[in-house]
């Protein structure tokens, strides 16, 4: 009898503990919230496009191909020309593997392009910049931005995915503070939502890997 009881309390004394963890943890969720929103509105640019000298769609990082569709949103409601893509990064095992004869089956630009085509871009209006050295947006910006200038473009729109705008558009007006005028477009189909990224694992992922872009550049920027 005294083992029944004894053991009825301590069930009871167990679920008092769980129901007490369970409102800490809500309360802890509902301060926490509005500070895991901000920290995802906080990586988002979106700027009030105008006519530009052409689009820049950034490659490096993920969703690309939300990226195209945006680029080629904005070329129809004939706020720019000209699409400016950049691809073909290669690696030093890609390069050894060159050496032995191998060739790619087409162009690397040749898929986006024909995305952008079917999405109604004329291929005349897409300009391809090879990037083999390219490894991130900084590294993207010289070089791109290099090509832009050299061509006498100078209202340029970059267009990347939502968690990395700002950062982008931070990395490029660094580097050419009076070279370019940059405007910064997120790409509306991309799939991060500032809102709820915890709840997804590869938001988490961007979202973490975002903010270490940040402390790297920051680090490594004198």
């Amino acid at each position: 009898m005294g083992i029944h009881l004894d053991f009825q309390l301590m069930n009871k004394k167990s679920i008092r503990k769980i129901i007490i963890i369970f409102l800490i943890l809500g309360i802890l969720l509902i301060i926490s919230t509005p500070v895991l929103t901000w920290s995802g509105r906080f990586l988002i640019r979106n700027d009030t496009l105008g006519q530009s000298d052409a689009v820049i769609v950034l490659t490096t990082g993920v969703d690309y191909y939300p990226r195209l569709t945006e680029a080629a949103r904005i070329y129809k409601q004939q706020l720019t020309d000209k699409i400016i893509i950049n691809g073909n990064r290669k690696s030093d095992t890609l390069r050894q593997i060159e050496t032995l004869g191998y060739k790619p089956a087409s162009h690397w630009s040749e898929n986006p392009i024909r995305m952008l085509i079917v999405m109604g871009v004329p291929r005349k209006n897409i300009i391809a910049v090879n990037g083999e050295d390219i490894f991130d947006t900084v590294s993207e910006a010289k070089l791109v931005g290099k090509y832009a200038l050299d061509q006498g473009i100078k209202n340029i729109t970059i267009v990347t995915s939502k968690f990395h705008t700002k950062r982008a558009g931070y990395i490029w007006e660094y580097t050419y503070p009076d070279e370019l005028t940059i405007k910064v477009s997120a790409a509306q189909d991309d799939p991060f939502d500032p809102d709820s990224w915890w709840k997804s694992g590869r938001q988490i992922r961007a979202l973490l890997g975002e903010y270490g872009g940040w402390l790297y550049y920051f680090w490594h920027t004198e």
